[in-house]
């Protein structure tokens, strides 16, 4: 039997790190935690304001994240976050060396569109474009899979399930 895998859901805001995160965790039958909820109160209200987190601002968000999926570790479990840069990367699995990303990826134009869509959430379009210039895709060496999020949720959790299954 397979251990179960910590997974982290990433990409830029509107991918769908949440619907994606929620539905992969169901079939996976492991639990889903929101990256949004480790965030501190003063980066929810710079993000809602307009203004990007600088890394000073992740560094505890991030640490949060990996100790929560250092916990997760051997039982499995699905976290969502943005994890865009290399370095942030490398800072979560410095605190949980087991975990494998997901990178939601798509065209920013179907991204807007989604995130014009949404409501409810603190992330204003107006920072999709930073978030486009922070990305750092996913080098060969990290444990790790793309997938692209064209489709419904359904489709583009398929091919999550699939890609991991198959690394």
């Amino acid at each position: 039997m397979r251990t179960p895998q910590v997974v982290a859901v990433m990409g830029v805001t509107g991918t769908g790190k949440t619907t994606i995160g929620r539905l992969l965790a169901a079939r996976l039958g492991v639990p889903y935690a929101e990256g949004d909820d480790f965030h501190p109160r003063a980066n929810i209200a710079k993000m809602s304001a307009g203004v990007p987190l600088e890394d000073a601002d992740r560094w505890p968000w991030l640490d949060a994240i990996g100790t929560w999926a250092h916990g997760r570790a051997g039982r499995g479990g699905v976290v969502s976050c943005s994890a865009l840069k290399r370095s942030y990367r490398d800072r979560l699995r410095a605190t949980a060396p087991g975990l494998v990303f997901v990178h939601l990826a798509g065209d920013r134009a179907l991204i807007a569109d989604r995130m014009g869509h949404r409501q409810g959430h603190f992330m204003p379009t107006a920072l999709l474009d930073s978030q486009f210039a922070t990305l750092q895709p996913l080098q060969p060496d990290e444990a790790g899979v793309v997938v692209d999020v064209s489709g419904t949720p359904e489709e583009i959790t398929e091919r999550a399930v699939r890609a991991l299954a198959a690394r």
